[in-house]
Order: structure tokens, then C-alpha cells, then sequence
């Protein structure tokens, strides 16, 4: 297989707890950018796998340096996308909000539910511009099966669908407030990934996350609430799953970004473009290049 192209579109992977690396990428590159929105949580590691170009991203920076309430994550989506990244898996930490759904188990989540406080961080647009995207279905389908296949060839306990409720951290939740998740329903609880499927959506990238399943949050009385300490060895033996996983599904991703997510401004963007500010444009010009020459 040749190999790919600068310019090809490429694959991201926005790496969780434990993950701080993929294993097998060659001509790897570390590059360093600078984003209108401030600095990303970290380099980014560019290569090729199978003939494939990846870009990954360190979620909480090598060595697990910024909290989650720290994260930049429009400078992180705006970083990959100017690399033209058009697909990114998000691996993820969670805690388990329901019985069956144990600590190791992989959750193919299809939906979120809000609990941030930061929400004016979770879009590119204002300033000029106004979008609103579609986001009934938050999760790439398409990415989302591939890699539903993919961790169950591995022989993983794999989970199809799930709704994770996003809190801000960094603390963990109390008993109340894990009781109150339980009982409207929701599967898994985790303080990062949804202004990264938000923001993915809105730069046209096709998202789908893999998340790892650490601990029982705090409501099963029979099990010690969680703390950093008693996940470890999850996120450590969650990690080395992840990875497995991530470099056969890689090779399986199409070359042609053509998903409807990859089109997700069409009916978004509310402002003539004939209004757009010169400025706002040009910060947004990797999200935007389809409708404008900057």
C-alpha cells in the first residue's frame, strides 16, 4: 500500500485515561499547534498505520497533567480538524451506572445528556456567525458499527448503546446525585466527551467514542465509592483493549469522507456569508474552507 498523502484525510483519536500512545504508527511526527482558541491539551502525534494517516491527541496531555474542567476542547477539535482530520475516535473513561455493565466492560454509547456548566466553550460559532447543528443523534453510526464489530472480534464484553450523562468534574458525583443519574435512566457518567462529539459535529468530523468502563461511580453500597486510586488497574488493563482495538478498526475506515456528519453545516449556519465578519472567518477558516476562500 502507498503511502497516504499530507493531505489525505485523516483519523483522529483522542486518547482517554491510561492512553497516551498508539503502538505501530511509522514516519510519526509530533506537531505542534497554535489554535484562535488557545493551545491544545497537548502535541499532536501524526503518522501512518496500515497505510492510513492518524492523528492523536492526548485528551488530559502526557502524564495526565489538566483536569477536565481544564480542557480546551475547541483548541483540541480545531487542531485536528486543520490537519483535516474527518474522523475521530474518543476513547473514554466512565463510571457504570447500572448493574450489568461492569468495570472493563466497552460501551458503544449512542447519546449524551447535559450537565455541564461550561456550555458557551462547546461551539465554534458566534462572534458574527451563528449555526446551530443538528445533534438528535450525536454519535457517528457509521463509525460507531465499525467499531461495535471491532471490539466484539476482540472478545470484549461489548455493550450496544447507552446514554452518558456529562458532568463537570473534577470530583466525583455524590450518592445523591449518582442516584438521581440512575433514575432518569442514564448508563454511564464521565466528565469530557460531550463537547468533543459537539464540537466534532460542528467542524464536520465523524465521531464515535469507545468508552471504558472503570468503576460503579458510587451508588452499588456493596462496592467502595470510586476514587482515582481503586480504577487504576481498569484504565491500565481498559488502555492496552483500547489500543488492540483501535489498530484493526483503523484500516476500516473509508477513505472518502462522505458520512452525513461530514456535511453537517449544509443546514446549520443561520448568517448570509455575505455578513460573516473577516475575522471570525478567518479563525474558523479550517471548519469552514467548504463555503469560503480566506
Amino acid at each position: 500500500m502507498s503511502n497516504p498523502s499530507p493531505s489525505a484525510p485523516a483519523i483522529g483519536v483522542i486518547g482517554g485515561s491510561g492512553l497516551y500512545d498508539i503502538e505501530g504508527l511509522s514516519n510519526v511526527e509530533e506537531v505542534i499547534i497554535d489554535t484562535p482558541f488557545g493551545s491544545p491539551s497537548d502535541a499532536i502525534i501524526t503518522g501512518e498505520l496500515d497505510g492510513r494517516r492518524v492523528c492523536f491527541l492526548p485528551r488530559h496531555a502526557r502524564g495526565h497533567t489538566i483536569l477536565p474542567s481544564e480542557l480546551n476542547h475547541r483548541a483540541n477539535i480545531w487542531a485536528l480538524r486543520s490537519l483535516n482530520v474527518r474522523w475521530i475516535i474518543a476513547v473514554t473513561a466512565v463510571g457504570s451506572l447500572k448493574e450489568e455493565y461492569r468495570p472493563r466492560d466497552i460501551v458503544l454509547l449512542d447519546q449524551f445528556f447535559d450537565r455541564t456548566s461550561q456550555r458557551a466553550d462547546h461551539t465554534f460559532f458566534g462572534r458574527g456567525i451563528v449555526a446551530h447543528i443538528a445533534f438528535a443523534d450525536p454519535i457517528s453510526e457509521n463509525l460507531r458499527q465499525l467499531l461495535l464489530t471491532e471490539a466484539r472480534a476482540h472478545g470484549k464484553t461489548v455493550h450496544d448503546g447507552g446514554t452518558y450523562v456529562n458532568m463537570d468534574g473534577p470530583a466525583f458525583s455524590t450518592r445523591a446525585e449518582s442516584e438521581t443519574n440512575r433514575k432518569l435512566g442514564f448508563d454511564l457518567i464521565g466528565m469530557t466527551n460531550l463537547a468533543e462529539a459537539k464540537l466534532a459535529r460542528e467542524a464536520e468530523i465523524s465521531l464515535a467514542t469507545l468508552a471504558m468502563i472503570t468503576d460503579y461511580d458510587c451508588w452499588r453500597e456493596e462496592e467502595e465509592a470510586v476514587n482515582a486510586h481503586a480504577v487504576i488497574e481498569h484504565v491500565q488493563a481498559n488502555a492496552a483493549t483500547a489500543k488492540a482495538i483501535l489498530k484493526t478498526v483503523i484500516t476500516k475506515i473509508p477513505e472518502s469522507p462522505d458520512w452525513p456528519e461530514h456535511n453537517a453545516l449544509d443546514a446549520a449556519i443561520f448568517t448570509a456569508p455575505e455578513l460573516w465578519p473577516d475575522e471570525t472567518k478567518e479563525e474558523l477558516a479550517p471548519i469552514l474552507e467548504r463555503f469560503i476562500k480566506i
